[in-house]
């Protein structure tokens, strides 16, 4: 018989679709999720979430609600988080309490319960780096810091060498990089993963790290205007309203489809090279923002246009992708979809959602804070 697994935040976007694999796949999978209001309006189930799964509607902050989803369970994808790098950094007592606490009463759970858990999953950011590598044509290879409003221009975005402060060019960006987190989201990741090891490692319970970069494809909500970049565009694209962009648009994140990394972490539930992995997950490819928005225009026929702004905003990072001969080596795996294929599936979906277009009302929010 297959391991019982419990996915927390699985009505969410990734969190779904893994609950999908895992039931076709002929898992039994319970899903504990408490429907945040952000991220599921009107706190209502989402019509994919899917009905061969128990299905608790509660938060991970709850001790005895945690303690019953946990019940018979061997292994655990611990995806539910509070997501977005603008709004930790003034909402920052939820942040920590839901992505440090919720995984903090995880292990408190385990533990004091004695659980006979097989592995546990607890999903990472890209965030946690702040800047990716770079390349100084004088120092080498240099990891710079995060940008401050006095460090740039509005013609000259560009990181600078740590040392000698001459511009810099991106390179890949491996696992074992000095995590240097810019944001209170970034900072609640890092502890999670390092909690997650330490337990892991005491307790002698195999641990998986996934540190994902930019995670895209259907389910993401468009009504959030705290989620992914392709989703944000999305909302603002089919309310006739231009996507912004911020600096001159030519920073660059790492796309990877939804598909993949459901993929991945399905490979790594028997794969006993996971047993205390950390791992960059990504496509390998550096992709503009602002050609993100171009593309998804005119797949959409939408009459707008990206509108960049050259607005910076605080803690922003100007680019960052992954290492992609890690994944192959490490763990024999390559993402299968690629991002034409994979956007278009994404603009395909979103014809048919409805999308409340947010981003002016948090815009206004980090404005007021200081943050913009």
């Amino acid at each position: 018989m297959k391991q019982s697994v419990l996915v927390t935040g699985g009505a969410g976007f990734i969190g779904s679709f893994l609950v999908d694999q895992l039931v076709e796949e002929g898992y039994p999978v319970r899903i504990l999720d408490n429907l945040d209001p952000q991220v599921h309006p009107g706190s209502i189930p989402p019509k994919y979430l899917n009905k061969e799964a128990e299905f608790i509607e509660g938060n991970v902050l709850d001790e005895n609600i945690f303690k019953r989803a946990l019940s018979g369970i061997e292994t655990v994808f611990h995806f539910a988080s509070c997501v977005g790098v603008g709004q930790s950094q003034y909402e920052i007592a939820k942040y920590t309490s839901v992505n440090c606490g919720g995984t903090a009463l995880l292990w408190d759970i385990i533990v004091k319960n004695k659980l006979k858990i097989k592995k546990v999953f607890v999903p990472s950011s890209m965030t946690c780096f702040g800047e990716g590598l770079s390349r100084c044509d004088s120092c080498g290879i240099v990891k710079p810091l995060i940008r401050k409003e006095n460090e740039i221009s509005t013609t000259d975005y560009r990181c600078r060498c740590p040392w000698c402060r001459s511009p810099v060019s991106p390179v890949p960006t491996p696992s074992d990089c000095r995590m240097m987190p810019g944001s209170v989201y970034a900072l609640s990741k890092k502890f999670q993963e390092e909690l997650t090891l330490v337990m892991g490692k005491t307790y002698n319970i195999p641990v998986v790290i996934f540190r994902y970069f930019n995670v895209y494809g259907p389910r993401q909500s468009l009504s959030n205007p705290y989620t992914g970049v392709t989703a944000i565009f999305l909302s603002r694209i089919k309310n006739n309203n231009n996507p912004i962009v911020y600096e001159d648009g030519l920073q660059t994140r790492d796309f990877i489809s939804v598909h993949d990394v459901v993929d991945l972490n399905i490979k790594a539930m028997d794969d006993n090279r996971m047993s205390s992995c950390v791992q960059n997950v990504g496509s390998g490819i550096p992709m503009p923002i602002k050609e993100v928005g171009e593309r998804l225009i005119r797949l959409l026929n939408a009459d707008v246009k990206v509108d960049v702004t050259r607005n910076f905003r605080k803690g922003d990072i100007r680019h960052c992708y992954v290492d992609i001969n890690e994944l192959k080596t490490n763990l024999s795996f390559t993402p299968q979809v690629d991002f034409d294929n994979g956007i278009m599936e994404l603009a395909s979906w979103s014809e048919k959602e409805n999308a409340v277009d947010q981003f002016d009302k948090a815009t206004r929010e980090l404005s007021d804070k200081g943050l913009l």
